[in-house]
């Protein structure tokens, strides 16, 4: 028989740190991607951010200054057209150059087909007007048409800013498109890293719960006394390490606990024969057969007999032991009328109360379950022993019994002093010995508490008990009203 169940073996690391870690890793890596790609978009998007500024700050600069070349140009036009001084020429020429000089670079903007062609047009447009002015117009009229094209190379000068403007809100629009983009890429990212990083942590969780849960339920398996199963425990080398020590010591309590029954049942009967001499022949002195007795030998004898009566019980209680022990689970089930259980054991103790004038109140309901008689007239007699022994005389007891839905409860009342706090979780232990009886009544052996408990358990029930904070012990059996016997 294994405890729980194991992942195979291959996913388990060697050692328990090593499992830690690599849980750590598991549950990390979908952050870890998530903010890389967060770090990744956020550089493409303040790159692409960066060169858009710059291109669009250059594409304005030089569209700004296209204008006030076409104007530089224009006005020197017409200085030249009142003046005709050949030295405006020269002016003109290094003005164009320049000109020149800053439509090649605006070409070289990414610029849109409608931006492109708004630029080639302003070149056409000097160049033709340039070739116009070397002619060196005469006439009115083509003065007056040189003047009108250079107004009109302004104006298209001025389109070009326009154009160059509309490029600056292009690419603020590009980016931010890309922004939300990124900003959706990121979400949908987030949404789909959140819940596999809860399955992960969970996969983890059970992988690493598993092993220590497996140790768990052997350690407390063994802390109970049950060694019928094999402790197997999967997992990293250190853990299954520890499993395997658990299983060495399974198997040396169970043959410590072979080596107790075999000792106490040796011991058992190898007393009860020199016990038995002993007893016969001090009774043997205190009838006189060896001749008579002073008064002082008597005493001797009467102790004599008192000790070794005491020790017989003693050798009984310890051979009654071991077959609870050995017996505890065999239940010989039948139709059982549990209040006549508890009138007859009642009426067995009638002398030991009416000596001492200690009365029974009854409250008992018809019950019928399927039971094993004899144990559970075990547990009935132990308890009304228990309470008439530690009642005071002239007290009274409580026994009343009754059924609650699927389960028959019965309960004992004493009025006596009642369990101490610290013994009530050991009241129930193999030999433990509570407070002592009160004066003059027989001291117990520690064996009735725990054969009931074992009779109770081993019918699938369970025995208490209850804290009312008043005087008095009030022990409580609840069995179930169909029983089904615990596997041996």
């Amino acid at each position: 028989m294994k405890i729980g169940l194991d992942f195979p073996e291959r996913y388990y690391p060697r050692s328990f740190l090593s499992l830690l870690l690599l849980a750590f890793a598991l549950v990390a890596t979908p952050l870890i991607v998530a903010f890389y790609n967060a770090a990744v978009y956020v550089e493409q998007l303040a790159g692409h951010s960066q060169t858009a500024v710059s291109q669009a700050a250059q594409a304005s600069r030089g569209s700004r200054l296209l204008v006030e070349q076409a104007t530089a140009l224009e006005r020197v036009v017409r200085q030249y057209l009142i003046l005709a001084d050949e030295e405006l020429l020269k002016d003109y020429g290094g003005l164009r150059t320049n000109f020149k000089a800053n439509t090649s670079e605006l070409s070289l903007q990414p610029l849109d087909e409608l931006q492109l062609h708004e630029l080639n047009k302003t070149i056409d447009k000097e160049q033709e007007l340039y070739e116009q002015l070397l002619r060196k117009p005469a006439t009115v009229a083509d003065k007056s048409a040189l003047v009108e094209g250079y107004g009109i190379l302004s104006d298209r000068a001025r389109d070009v800013l326009k154009t160059s403007n509309a490029l600056i809100d292009r690419e603020v629009e590009s980016m931010r498109r890309t922004g939300q983009r990124a900003q959706r890429i990121l979400w949908l990212q987030l949404a789909a890293t959140i819940p596999l990083g809860i399955l992960l942590a969970v996969g983890v969780t059970l992988l690493i719960a598993r092993p220590v849960r497996q140790l768990d339920q052997a350690i407390r398996r063994l802390g109970a006394g049950e060694f019928d199963g094999d402790i197997h425990v999967g997992g990293p080398a250190d853990l299954k390490y520890l499993g395997s020590r658990l299983e060495w010591l399974r198997q040396r309590l169970i043959e410590l606990e072979q080596q107790k029954r075999l000792f106490l049942r040796h011991v058992s009967h190898e007393l009860k024969t020199p016990l038995t001499a002993l007893r016969e022949g001090s009774e043997l002195l205190a009838e006189g057969t060896a001749g008579p007795l002073s008064a002082g030998q008597r005493e001797i004898v009467g102790i004599l007999q008192q000790k070794s009566v005491h020790l017989q019980r003693l050798i009984e209680d310890l051979l009654k032991y071991q077959r609870t022990e050995e017996n505890v689970g065999r239940l010989e089930l039948s139709s059982v009328r549990f209040d006549r259980v508890v009138v007859q054991v009642l009426g067995d103790h009638r002398l030991a109360a009416q000596a001492r004038g200690i009365r029974a109140e009854l409250r008992l309901d018809h019950v019928m379950l399927r039971a094993d008689e004899d144990k559970l007239h075990a547990v009935v007699a132990n308890l009304v022993s228990n309470a008439i022994k530690y009642s005071p005389d002239g007290g009274m007891i409580s026994l009343a019994l009754r059924r609650e839905g699927e389960e028959v409860v019965f309960d004992v009342k004493d009025a006596g002093p009642g369990i101490p706090p610290e013994d009530r979780d050991r009241i129930f232990d193999w030999f433990y010995q509570g407070e002592s009886a009160p004066h003059g009544r027989v001291q117990g052996s520690g064996l009735g508490l725990a054969i009931a408990k074992e009779f109770v358990v081993a019918h699938g029930g369970r025995i208490e008990v209850l804290d009312e904070g008043a005087g008095g012990a009030h022990f409580r059996v609840t069995l179930p009203a169909q029983v089904t016997p615990f596997p041996t």
